[in-house]
């Protein structure tokens, strides 16, 4: 540690951090127990990626065909086209139905038929744990593995070696964060659950106390209609008013007053396809090039799905190295493509994906860190998702809407009663959508911290204990998806005793853009100090403290609930 007490306190930060990544990873421990702490990854990272080939090959593994389409009523045409190119790709006749996100969330969403509906969901319910894929035994052996590690670095378990650098900061904070948060939905969580049974009561002509009242199977499909029934909002209404071309330009906009910023596309030869746009991004008052990106917003064959952000070159900001220079960075997307001569037509939540992936990228571009390995994304797990999740706020906001959004054949914005439609159905059945992924995130947190300790010998038992509270009684009760969780299991650590950090970012975007609804949604003082005080910092200080810079306190996990209806 000699001689680093005259760098700056960036720089020092540095060489902390480094040093907390060798200790995290056994460097200081004795020659034996660093054989064995090396010996303990390379297992992981075997386990692991097995593990991730079982969850593969137990989804590829299964499918069914349809000959007869009276059993497919209610299925969408798009559902029903994918269906019946999938048979013809494998040689068959009918429509081939597989346990892949795009075949079977229709089928769970959408299809009139029980029967088919039940038979799906008992195949995707059994992965992991039958036959040559089973992860039931791979589970156990991750998990004491896992926790061996911890204890071997000092700690208690592995839920504290994972959050100990994070803001959580240990997992009884991360479990205890959750907690709150669900005793605060509960109740709300309880009632969705009963007016949905009820509602399928009435549908079906049943006694609303019948027992056999709601499958798992049947909670999409049921939940589903009483949407289309409460709200009856359909997303392709809206598609009109988003041509992509206008929905980067008013994004551009919004970030340009908000932020102070100025962003000039810039023609050039060195891009991998002609779909490809390249802009400079400068600071509007010094005039300063700060960087520039390729934006990348179409499907190719060659092309991964999803959409997201990537930093190519981290520009200088160290005066004793030389001249600054500018940030490189890359967005990317898989977005609707134009049909026809008609423009690229966008829904609702692509526009918030754009939004998204747009804050991940100014968070690299604004950097203003002299050690570039702390700029832009790479900070702690739980504040990464903080600049990238408040953008989506002003998709919601009519004052920052009407910028993006426009008729592509009438310039007309949203006509007000599609908005409140919009907003009505945006909060629909939001506390079980909040309990869903606080019970995720209890679950990874209580594997991570009791299971070693736990007197159950099933791990099925451990998980239906822990989380008796935090799922609605059906019928049949489900099991839950921990032999088929990728997040948790496919790697050495990925989201392991990480999954809470969804909520938590959630949480602080929710709570920090309450200081732009005050001072105003386009406010340029406010969105200058969020850039100032969490973008331009990356890593380079506590992000604990650089929240509280920007909002003069600690975060109110209230706001959270407030914007989701759930607290008044």
């Amino acid at each position: 540690e000699s001689g680093s007490e005259n760098l700056s306190p960036t720089k020092q930060r540095y060489i902390e951090e480094t040093l907390a990544d060798f200790r995290e990873a056994g460097a200081d421990l004795p020659s034996e127990q660093k054989k064995r702490a090396s010996e303990i990854q390379s297992l992981l990272a075997e386990l692991t990626q097995k593990y991730s080939e079982n969850c593969l090959d137990g989804t590829n593994a299964w499918e069914k065909i349809v000959t007869d389409e009276k059993q497919l009523t209610g299925l969408p045409k798009s559902a029903l086209d994918a269906a019946r190119q999938s048979a013809e790709e494998k040689g068959t006749e009918g429509w081939r139905f597989t346990l892949q996100a795009p075949s079977y969330i229709p089928v769970m969403t959408y299809a009139d038929s029980d029967v088919l509906r039940k038979e799906v969901w008992s195949a995707y319910a059994a992965i992991g744990r039958s036959g040559e894929h089973d992860n039931r035994q791979l589970v156990r052996q991750i998990l004491d593995l896992r926790h061996e590690f911890a204890q071997l670095v000092g700690q208690k378990n592995f839920a504290n070696h994972a959050t100990e650098r994070r803001m959580a900061a240990s997992g009884q904070a991360a479990l205890d964060f959750g907690e709150e948060i669900f005793q605060k939905v509960r109740s709300q969580f309880e009632k969705e659950a009963e007016q949905l049974r009820r509602y399928k009561a009435a549908e079906e002509d049943l006694p609303a106390d019948h027992p056999s009242l709601l499958e798992p199977w049947e909670v999409g499909y049921w939940a589903e209609r009483q949407r289309k029934a409460n709200y009856a909002f359909d997303e392709e209404a809206l598609r009109p008013y988003f041509p992509i071309d206008h929905v980067i330009s008013g994004m551009f906009e919004i970030a340009q007053q908000i932020f102070g910023l100025r962003i000039k596309e810039r023609h050039t030869s060195k891009i991998w396809h002609e779909e490809v746009q390249f802009y400079d991004l400068f600071d509007s008052e010094a005039n300063e090039h700060l960087g520039s990106f390729y934006a990348d917003w179409h499907p190719r064959e060659s092309k991964r799905g999803g959409a997201w952000m990537n930093y190519f070159i981290t520009g200088n900001r160290d005066p004793s190295v030389g001249e600054r220079s500018p940030h490189l960075g890359l967005i990317c997307g898989n977005l609707t493509p134009a049909v026809g001569d008609q423009p690229a037509l966008l829904t609702h939540r692509e526009v918030e994906t754009i939004f998204h992936e747009f804050g991940h990228l100014l968070h690299h571009l604004c950097g203003d860190v002299e050690v570039k390995s702390l700029n832009g994304v790479n900070v702690p797990w739980d504040f990464v998702e903080l600049p990238s999740q408040i953008m989506e706020n002003w998709c919601w906001e009519r004052e920052s809407l009407d910028r993006i959004a426009r008729h592509h054949e009438t310039g007309d914005t949203i006509p007000q009663e599609l908005f409140d439609k919009l907003l009505a159905a945006r909060n629909y059945m939001k506390a079980s959508a909040n309990v869903r992924q606080l019970a995720f995130g209890k679950m990874d947190l209580e594997l991570h911290m009791h299971w070693a300790d736990s007197p159950l010998e099933d791990i099925d038992a451990f998980v239906e204990n822990v989380l008796q509270d935090y799922s609605a009684t059906y019928k049949t009760q489900p099991k839950s998806n921990v032999f088929n969780f990728s997040h948790l299991f496919s790697s050495p650590t990925g989201y392991a005793a990480g999954y809470y950090s969804y909520k938590w970012a959630e949480v602080l975007d929710a709570d920090a853009f309450t200081r732009f609804q005050k001072e105003g949604i386009l406010n340029a003082e406010t969105g200058r100090d969020f850039r100032v005080k969490i973008l331009a910092k990356g890593n380079s200080e506590d992000p604990a403290k650089l929240y509280k810079d920007f909002m003069h306190r600690a975060p109110d996990p209230d706001a959270l609930l407030r914007r989701d209806g759930l607290i008044a």
